[in-house]
């Protein structure tokens, strides 16, 4: 009651991807999927990296297409290296 944004994983019962619904007043939502072990291409070869699918779904009223991309790739980088999260 009273929240702006959500944090919804479906990763505990194995989800892979889904597109996660905006509940009502809220102006954004942010889906967590199962992470798994995927072969990444690191420009030399394919070394094995933990992928966390994320989606991110938000109301265009409020926050356009651009912010919700650069919240996307922040909070990627942050996860890539938790370190930062925790300083």
């Amino acid at each position: 009651q009273g929240a702006s944004f959500t944090i919804s994983s479906l990763g505990g019962i194995g989800g892979t991807y889904f597109a996660p619904i905006i509940n009502a007043p809220e102006v954004a939502i942010l889906g967590v999927s199962k992470a798994a072990m995927k072969p990444v291409w690191d420009g030399k070869e394919f070394v094995p990296r933990l992928i966390c699918p994320l989606s991110l779904t938000a109301d265009h009223r409020v926050i356009d297409g651009a912010l919700a991309t650069r919240f996307n790739v922040y909070i990627s980088q942050l996860l890539a290296d938790f370190r930062r999260a925790v300083l």
